[in-house]
């Protein structure tokens, strides 16, 4: 929750500056857990004006339950951004993924395994004009159509903020 507030922060602070466009960005995004992990590293490129593909790799390593976890997860998501009014940098995406994680279970019964799962996405996106980072946050309505490990029957409402070095 700290972590949530101090990057809220950041990007209403950021807000003072302009913005501009960027080609690649590469930093970490923060989630609300599960199968997404707490934090991830995220590359950001732009393939067109307009549209752009992310890539999050993240691990996990976690108690649920008295249950001890660890997780490794990849995604991979099509973003397509519109400018929000006349603000330079400021803009809105919306897409979606597919998200594939690894579970691996300790000290349980209960059984670890492969996971993939489908989500659309949508957010907003913002460039520093005066240094080279950008921030976002998204939600990312995740559904499991594999499901090797799962205590939230298949469904997960995944939230995320990221802050990302440009270049």
């Amino acid at each position: 929750m700290k972590r949530i507030f101090l990057a809220t922060v950041a990007m209403l602070i950021s807000g003072l500056s302009y913005g501009q466009h960027y080609k690649n960005s590469i930093g970490i995004r923060l989630a609300d857990g599960g199968y997404y992990n707490s934090a991830s590293v995220a590359f950001k490129t732009f393939i067109t004006q307009p549209g752009a593909l992310e890539f999050d790799l993240g691990f996990d390593s976690n108690k649920w339950h008295g249950d001890r976890y660890q997780n490794v997860a990849l995604s991979g998501t099509y973003q397509h951004h519109f400018q929000i009014g006349t603000i330079p940098g400021f803009k809105w995406f919306v897409g979606g993924g597919l998200i594939l994680s690894n579970t691996f279970v300790k000290d349980s019964d209960l059984e670890g395994g492969f996971n993939a799962g489908l989500y659309p996405t949508g957010g907003i996106d913002y460039k520093l004009k005066k240094a080279p980072f950008a921030f976002s946050a998204d939600i990312r309505p995740t559904v499991h159509i594999v499901r090797g490990y799962d205590r939230y029957d298949g469904f997960y409402a995944n939230g995320g903020l990221t802050a990302r070095y440009t270049f």
